[in-house]
């Protein structure tokens, strides 16, 4: 697009009282927004409220710098590469656009090939959200299913949050490369100059090389709490299903399973043990109707998909000596403290501390707060 074309397009998503829902019906009316700021207001109050109709009337504050910003960002002669998509254009995913609630404007930044696709984001995508502080086990979960999935050709979409958006985003990454579809996408809550968390820059960096970076807030947007929950609708927009690795009750990845449910798309959850409270939510969904899942397969079988011609190489470590496995059969696959480890084993407590001490060495075991200790792997 030209600059005049992006200005008036910032212009429109800037416009203050003016949401997606009146700016559709704006431009169902008059075409592209340049058209539509061609109108007078009694001719956009055919369309929207007298308010709204007064504030397209006037220039949005700050719209001459960021239209700058944005124009010298899509200019950048570097990788990755920029674009800007705006609703109805032919790189538009038409999954979303499918939606009730699409996008305006989605930036994108990432690998060449993916940025300038017609679309952006391929038919073959699955959700996968879960807890910011999941459990050692429920971290491995993401990862693994993330990387059969992979495997077999779907791209995991992900909102790289700390946790299982985190781990999901890696597991994808370790999959087998293909060339034609996004590895990962993040669909971000924050303007694509930024990246949130910090801890996750480098893990952003390594998905626009070989992915997507998502957003609908203009450059500049800083990380603000509403953001957040606001852009689930698009993780799960882009997305056949949406997969709940860990929840706990009160977790944002319950509203992104309502919005997938809510846009007809599937939704799949992984039980876990019932004393941990990252579960819960999960078991929540289960009872509301949600697809139980155990494997990656179950999945594809759902979502009438062919398993991975490979299956990706497992992350299962190599079988512990008699003395470790007395010690990760007690300890099964539930949080377990020293205490009750000593009752079911007999072992003295000294003796299990250096086991678990070379377990957690090993990556078979993690260490928890208070004092709890998981083991780590498929069951």
């Amino acid at each position: 697009m030209d600059r005049d074309e992006l200005a008036a397009w910032l212009r429109l998503s800037l416009t203050p009282g003016v949401g997606n829902g009146a700016a559709r019906r704006l431009l169902a009316a008059f075409g592209l927004p340049q058209a539509v700021f061609a109108q007078t207001e009694a001719a956009w109050q055919s369309c929207v409220t007298v308010a709204q109709a007064r504030a397209l009337a006037a220039v949005p504050e700050g719209l001459d710098a960021l239209l700058e910003q944005t124009w010298q960002w899509l200019q950048a002669d570097a990788e990755p590469a920029r674009a800007i998509v705006t609703l109805g254009d032919a790189a538009y995913p038409p999954a979303l656009l499918a939606t009730e609630d699409p996008p305006l404007l989605l930036y994108l930044l990432g690998a060449p090939q993916f940025v300038r696709g017609r679309p952006f984001a391929p038919p073959r995508c699955l959700a996968m959200v879960g807890s910011r502080n999941p459990t050692a086990q429920g971290a491995d979960h993401a990862r693994q299913f993330a990387r059969a999935l992979r495997a077999a050709g779907l791209t995991i979409v992900s909102g790289l949050a700390l946790g299982v958006d985190a781990a999901a985003h890696e597991g994808a990454l370790q999959g087998p490369p293909d060339p034609a579809t996004p590895a990962t996408i993040a669909v971000v809550g924050t303007g694509l100059d930024r990246v949130y968390p910090r801890a996750n820059k480098e893990l952003a960096h390594r998905i626009a090389r070989h992915g997507l970076l998502v957003s609908e807030y203009p450059l500049g947007t800083p990380p603000l709490a509403a953001n957040f929950p606001k852009r689930n609708r698009i993780i799960s927009g882009l997305s056949q299903g949406t997969l709940v690795v860990e929840a706990a009750l009160a977790s944002g990845s319950l509203i992104t399973a309502r919005l997938a449910a809510e846009q007809g798309r599937e939704v799949f959850a992984i039980p876990g043990s019932i004393h941990a409270p990252q579960s819960r939510g999960c078991h929540a969904l289960l009872r509301q109707g949600a697809k139980l899942v155990e494997t990656a397969q179950d999945v594809l079988e759902e979502l009438r998909l062919p398993a991975a011609e490979q299956a990706p190489a497992s992350d299962a470590p190599p079988p512990a000596a008699p003395a470790h496995q007395e010690v990760l059969d007690a300890l099964g696959f539930d949080p377990l403290g020293l205490d009750a480890l000593v009752a079911r084993t007999g072992l003295p407590a000294a003796t299990l501390q250096v086991r678990l001490l070379e377990l957690e060495l090993d990556g078979q075991v993690a260490r928890l707060p208070g004092g709890l200790f998981q083991r780590v792997g498929s069951a």
